[in-house]
């Protein structure tokens, strides 16, 4: 399965004390594909640097870049599907260039990609993906 996190539930995941934190165990493991852009990656590091730290942050990013689960794309094409946040684009055109099958977030302006008729978005929450890993794995 490939996916693409979003910030905000990155940082859930990355929780020691977190319910979520086994969805990293899961991704160390293997059974998901992380789906992500020089975009996505320099705001992984910049988030996690201002709520971590510059260490956890530098690790972190060491650890993922250096899996064999990862696919690390940048869009040719800039599909504009968020209007609310045009920041938010970023996720939505690295899951349309990469075909992830998921796009996992928690905020809400990805409402419109949900409503996308071109290109087709799979829209989850957090929660869900738990839900969805804990069913399949």
């Amino acid at each position: 399965m490939k996916i693409v996190l979003d910030t905000n539930c990155l940082l859930q995941i990355l929780g020691a004390k977190s319910k979520y934190a086994f969805l990293f165990d899961k991704y160390l493991q293997g059974e998901y594909t992380l789906c992500v852009s020089s975009d996505i990656l320099l705001e992984y590091e910049e988030i996690l640097k201002a709520k971590a730290s510059p260490v956890a942050a530098d690790l972190f990013m060491k650890v993922i870049t250096r899996s064999r689960n990862i696919i690390r794309k940048d869009p040719y094409f800039r599909l504009g599907i968020i209007k609310q946040d045009n920041d938010d684009n970023k996720f939505t055109d690295c899951a349309f260039a990469c075909g992830a099958d998921i796009i996992v977030t928690n905020d809400s302006h990805f409402d419109e990609a949900k409503e996308s008729p071109f290109p087709t978005f799979h829209v989850i929450n957090l929660e869900d993906f738990a839900k969805l890993l804990r069913q399949t794995h």
